[in-house]
């Protein structure tokens, strides 16, 4: 196990705390219809799906044990499974991503210390490096809850893209709040200053996972639409990591093309 940890760039002390855990295991969220973009998992990019697209970037990590994708579509479930993949069948209705994950988790029946990444089904350029980084809070210490990756923004426009959902965080690296809106606000218009960006890839460790999917849903997660704020509202600290690996996300036609793209530029078959 160590071997392979090392492979994927975590530290020694890490790797010695990852042997103490069962599992890792990378679960992609992947629901039949999308009220902003219908199909978008079975969107085709260069002659697969994206939900398989993002389930070979998920593969390519060894630090996780295993990818499944959890979705309500037989037609997804048959895509996957068609590619060689791991799919698992979750109802239809739930508040977000993260708890149809959680339902993919039970039925796993994982140990309440493993490692369950949330890997987002709409980002099919992710780099697989930083499924690392967002476990290592939690191998690294064993109190943290959960974890999830901030980018800092350097296209001007997400600033004020309510597509990009902004960060702001305390001196130890725990979440203050997350927002469609451009947070923090700069009274002083000639202040620079640094915005980040929230990544939709998150680690839970399976106890607190189960914990999450039970927690009522507050009204700042119902106003945003962001299921993380369900944790803070809560009273739940949830750890950012900085990352500087950024990806498209695919909310548009036009961001599906700019992805389809990238993989004719560097030759993906």
């Amino acid at each position: 196990m160590t071997k392979v940890v090392d492979q994927c760039g975590l530290s020694g002390r890490n790797a010695e705390n990852i042997d103490k855990m069962q599992k890792i295991i990378g679960c992609i969220p992947a629901r039949a219809e999308s009220s902003r973009f219908p199909g978008k998992p079975l969107c085709d990019i260069l002659g697969k799906p994206m939900i398989v697209r993002v389930l070979e970037r998920a593969q390519s990590c060894g630090a996780l044990s295993s990818v499944y994708v959890a979705t309500d579509s037989e037609v997804i479930f048959a895509a996957v499974s068609d590619h060689g993949g791991k799919a698992i069948m979750t109802i239809e209705n739930h508040a977000s991503g993260s708890d149809r994950v959680a339902e993919a988790a039970r039925k796993l029946k994982l140990s309440p210390m493993d490692i369950v990444v949330n890997i987002q089904g709409d980002q099919p350029l992710f780099d697989s490096e930083m499924t690392n980084q967002v476990i290592e809070p939690l191998i690294d210490d064993p109190s943290i809850p959960m974890s999830t990756l901030i980018y800092e923004i350097v296209r001007e426009e997400e600033i004020h893209h309510p597509n990009a959902v902004k960060t702001v965080f305390d001196r130890d690296g725990f979440a203050l709040y997350f927002s469609r809106s451009t947070v923090p606000f700069c009274r002083n218009a000639n202040e620079q200053h640094t915005y980040y960006k929230h990544h939709g890839i998150y680690a839970f460790r399976q106890d607190f996972l189960q914990i999450f999917n039970k927690l009522p849903i507050g009204k700042w997660e119902r106003a945003e639409g962001l299921e993380q704020l369900r944790a803070l509202e809560n009273g739940f600290k949830v750890r950012v990591v900085v990352t500087d690996k950024d990806s498209i996300e695919v909310d548009t036609l036009e961001d599906l093309e700019r992805v389809r793209q990238e993989y004719r530029l560097v030759g993906i078959i």
